[in-house]
């Protein structure tokens, strides 16, 4: 399961996310509102953390733009307004926490925003088909031609995102900061260096991955 925590506060992102994936949770940190819009549609977390105080858009006008994606929001506040809690609540959020909060609760407070979502039978289907290619997200397993071929986490991260978005032209940078999410500081090689590996496994199907001069690359399916 993947969580998306957006906080401008570096203390407390940490805390959170050493502590999510203590859990086994897969974890992308933003620090902006307009982080978050960008990123969510791409990662497309199973639940968002959400700050209202942000430093550029608060919160609410994040959940706003993000509505439409149909993922669990737990709002995030140093306030303990009730008239934010409803006004949050209204907009979308499915649940609300305020700081200071312990981390045991707030774990509790996402299993149990995701179990009541699992239940309610309105997740995804967790397979993508694509021509030949098959992807299993719970499993992260990934098929070509009904045959499973073994990817490395980030192999299979850099997959994902190019078959979430088909079509779409994705820089270097941008790759580098949805699949190794904001934490790689390096060469953009390591990008070029995944790619290479990525169309060696996809055999016969290399040619999905396109290389735009210049710019980076997209991933189009053609058979």
């Amino acid at each position: 399961m993947k969580i998306l925590i957006v906080d401008d506060e570096p203390a407390i992102v940490d805390l959170i996310k050493i502590n999510l994936e203590l859990e086994g949770f897969d974890t992308c940190v933003c620090y902006t509102g307009q982080q978050a819009v960008k990123v969510a549609p791409i990662y497309m977390p199973d639940l968002i953390l959400l700050d209202i105080m942000l430093p550029d858009i608060n919160g609410f006008e994040v959940c706003k733009v993000l509505q439409d994606l149909n993922i669990p929001i737990i709002m995030l506040t140093a306030k303990n307004d009730i008239k934010d809690k409803i006004y949050g609540l209204e907009l979308g959020a499915d649940d609300y926490i305020t700081k200071p909060f312990d981390s045991r609760e707030l774990t509790a407070r996402i299993k149990t925003v995701l179990r009541r979502i699992d239940k309610s039978g309105s997740k995804e289907d967790p397979n993508i088909q694509l021509g030949p290619i098959m992807i299993n997200t719970s499993e992260r397993q990934v098929y070509v031609d009904e045959e499973e071929i073994i990817l490395t986490p980030k192999e299979y991260d850099l997959l994902l995102v190019f078959c979430e978005n088909q079509k779409k032209v994705f820089s270097r940078e941008n790759l580098l900061e949805l699949v190794w999410k904001f934490e790689y500081i390096g060469d953009s090689r390591t990008v070029d260096m995944h790619v290479q590996r990525l169309r060696k496994k996809l055999g016969k199907y290399s040619f999905f991955i396109k290389t735009v001069f210049g710019i980076g690359y997209k991933f189009e399916v053609q058979v």
